[in-house]
């Protein structure tokens, strides 16, 4: 199962470093790793989507929880949390199938970025599982190229997860 997992850390250089050695020491897989400074400018969030199951996502939490530079941890619930990705993917485009691609952007809310005369380049903003089905859809024209970042998250409803609490 899939654990999503908030890190508030001190923004130091060689953290993600720690925190993602202390994941391959103890043969954890992180499936997903996004990283940003958050509204105080000395605090990064790490946001770590990590398959397994409950008892090993408490490992993860207590041996995170150990190192210095960790301020909090918080394992969200399933319906706990808003998670984006952005992916960003470049396809084959000639004349006569770009009408094609342009209606999939605008059913599925991609944005055109970049055209030539034989490629589109498109970008879209969405949950894990509708990447992956704009994926399947946009595939059959050619991938050329395919970047996608990893997961952000933030706590829904009025309780938010600070530093300062």
């Amino acid at each position: 199962m899939k654990h999503t997992i908030s890190v508030l850390v001190e923004n130091h250089s060689g953290v993600l470093s720690r925190i993602s050695g202390l994941f391959s020491r103890r043969g954890f897989n992180i499936e997903s790793l996004a990283v940003g400074p958050t509204n105080d400018e000395s605090i990064s969030r790490i946001t770590i989507v990590a398959d397994g199951d409950d008892h090993t996502v408490e490992q993860i939490e207590k041996q995170l929880n150990k190192l210095i530079e960790v301020i909090k941890v918080k394992t969200f619930g399933r319906d706990e949390f808003v998670a984006r990705e952005l992916m960003i993917v470049k396809v084959n485009a000639p004349a006569d199938k770009r009408s094609e691609i342009m209606t999939i952007a605008e059913i599925t809310g991609a944005k055109v970025m970049d055209i030539t005369l034989t490629t589109m380049t498109l970008e879209i903003c969405d949950r894990y599982d509708r990447l992956c089905r704009f994926e399947k859809v946009i595939e059959p024209y050619g991938i050329l190229e395919m970047a996608r970042t990893g997961t952000v998250a933030v706590e829904r409803g009025a309780e938010y997860f600070s530093a300062k609490k």
